[in-house]
């Protein structure tokens, strides 16, 4: 089982080595960095799981930090800071923090909100892409992968593609199908369903296009092999 790597970024040496000592007993690999410049460059070299984050750092302060990484970066952040105010909590997580524990903290709790915050990120990864032997599809990026080679779709292609990815052996009737993913702004047939599933078999190939199953006098299913 691989390790979640957590980096903690605070000039407070003794912090720093009872977060360690935690963390490590929760099985994380935990890396350390006592300012600002040296936290952004450990950043880079380590790609960590996730982000403790002080506000006060020599060199570089904590919401200088969020503001750089945030808009190009995922890395999950929890602000720890002596900075109580509301005003000083609200402007962290406006800034892109997933969560803000103030000074003097439990160890426990710090602990049990990083757990909370990896939890829901990797819940929310697994909502954005699907996975199955030699397919991939990614709804973030609007992104279908067979055996490695990116497969281009079309919008409603992708969408009904998706949409029975997610829900593997549900039959889907034609008329469902249209309700959910052409929703009710659509006057045409309900043949254009099977026109699409064609099309997105013809796409994905003869072995990626064996999910998509007819079920006779009802609709599709996807089958997860």
């Amino acid at each position: 089982m691989n390790q979640n790597k957590i980096l903690i970024i605070d000039d407070d040496l003794q912090i720093c080595k009872i977060l360690r000592d935690y963390f490590t007993y929760e099985d994380f690999e935990v890396f350390t960095a006592h300012d600002g410049k040296e936290g952004l460059k450990k950043i880079n070299e380590l790609t960590p799981d996730i982000l403790i984050l002080d506000l006060m750092l020599p060199e570089k302060n904590g919401l200088d930090i969020c503001r750089e990484l945030k808009p190009h970066n995922n890395l999950p952040i929890i602000i720890l800071s002596a900075k109580n105010r509301e005003n000083d909590r609200i402007k962290g997580l406006e800034l892109g923090a997933d969560d803000y524990v103030t000074k003097p903290f439990s160890p426990k709790e710090v602990v049990l909100r990083v757990k909370n915050v990896l939890r829901r990120m990797n819940k929310n990864r697994k909502q954005e892409e699907l996975k199955f032997p030699n397919l991939v599809i990614n709804k973030k990026q609007r992104l279908v992968k067979v055996k490695g080679r990116e497969v281009s779709l079309a919008p409603k292609e992708f969408d009904l593609l998706w949409q029975m990815a997610s829900s593997p052996k549900t039959v889907f009737s034609r008329e469902k199908l249209l309700e959910l993913v052409w929703e009710f702004d659509y006057f045409g047939g309900i043949r254009t369903v099977d026109t699409h599933i064609k099309a997105v078999r013809n796409k994905l190939g003869a072995e990626a296009g064996e999910y998509i199953q007819t079920v006779w006098g009802i609709g599709y299913k996807f089958v997860a092999r």
